[in-house]
């Protein structure tokens, strides 16, 4: 499944820093506004114990595990709405992404500019958050207009669009992004059709200082409260930490690294497993010598679609799915031990897939 987060924030404020922790990629990170001017492309790893257990257990020749792809987009000034800077650009980059890890600095260092002169996180967000609402109000007018004209012709559901959008206009004009508005499930399908920056789903990294990662700072708690009514969730990440952690050449040398700073993980982790989780994924596993692997689908697929995510044929051809849970797995030491057990689901084309579920399609 080819989704993508998209990291988006004001310049200098450590996206390209994260970008490059994150990922294998190595993009320009320098201190001066514009040094990402094309969006980099990564690819990374999602982190999942799971995987390591079922591998530990099977002893497979190979372990392949589920991947998501991240973008990194050059960084928005004042007047981006309007073409300023790269405005253009970036808008358009955001468009193409699924979801977005919005940066924001929340650390003082006199030796990194600040587009805007001060370091401030909710004026920040507030100046992206502007520039999209302008964008997505450019746009929703353009399609009222259309909407407006099939409503002629007197049929109600095209009338009812119109209220939708109009409804959505109204609130983008409040300046509260799309994604906070509440609708029913065709005014939802709109606004999905529509593709407005602001209903995309968001998730804010606060980028912090190392005395910070753990508790944050002033600025961090103000941002909170600022973001307190969007139900958007919140992390705090080091980057500079995290690009410590990256130039590590072993896994022991990062858990020593982890331990010092007193962290249990690194918060790229948490990025990856947020941003997952903000695309509304899950992930379920097959399990054999040959291989041990993670797959990605959308939470709530049934299992013909799911099947179809490793070869179109199994999606088409479907017959039945073998399912082992997870936990009766680890349990109970290997598949044979699960069907002795009687812990073995055979499910149907109906049957929805849940998280961690290890398949067998037949």
């Amino acid at each position: 499944m080819a989704l993508k987060c998209g990291i988006v924030g004001l310049p200098n404020v450590g996206k390209s820093t994260l970008f490059n922790a994150l990922t294998s990629a190595k993009a320009l990170a320098a201190n001066y506004p514009f040094a990402t001017k094309e969006p980099n492309l990564g690819t990374i790893i999602v982190p999942d114990v799971r995987l390591d257990e079922l591998a530990r257990i099977v002893q497979p020749q190979k372990i392949q595990p589920t991947t998501m792809e991240i973008v990194d987009i050059a960084g928005l000034i004042k007047g981006a709405s309007k073409g300023e800077g790269l405005g253009n650009q970036f808008l358009g980059n955001i468009r193409e992404v699924d979801a977005i890890i919005h940066v924001v600095r929340c650390f003082d260092d006199s030796n990194v500019v600040h587009v805007d002169g001060s370091v401030d996180p909710v004026r920040d967000k507030e100046i992206i958050d502007i520039e999209l609402i302008l964008k997505d109000i450019e746009t929703l007018q353009k399609r009222l207009e259309k909407l407006r004209k099939n409503a002629k012709s007197g049929k109600k559901e095209e009338a009812k669009l119109v209220e939708y959008a109009e409804e959505i206009l109204k609130a983008l004009e409040d300046e509260k992004p799309a994604r906070t508005i509440e609708l029913d499930d065709a005014g939802m399908e709109l606004l999905q059709e529509i593709n407005l920056l602001t209903a995309k789903p968001i998730l804010y990294v606060c980028n912090v200082d190392e005395t910070s990662v753990q508790e944050g700072n002033e600025y961090t708690k103000a941002f909170k409260a600022c973001v307190a009514d969007e139900k958007a969730e919140t992390i705090l990440v080091s980057a500079g930490i995290e690009a410590d952690i990256a130039e590590l050449e072993t896994k022991e040398e990062r858990l020593e690294f982890l331990s010092e700073m007193g962290l249990s993980e690194p918060g790229v982790n948490r990025v990856i497993s947020a941003g997952y989780k903000l695309l509304n994924l899950i992930t379920y596993f097959t399990a054999g010598v040959k291989e041990v692997r993670a797959w990605t689908i959308q939470n709530g697929w049934k299992a013909p679609k799911a099947a179809g995510v490793i070869h179109s044929d199994f999606e088409k051809k479907f017959i039945r799915a073998e399912v082992i849970k997870y936990n009766d797995f680890v349990e109970l030491g290997s598949e044979a031990a699960v069907k002795e057990a009687g812990k073995m689901g055979v499910e149907g084309k109906e049957y929805t897939v849940i998280d961690g579920d290890i398949m067998h399609f037949r």
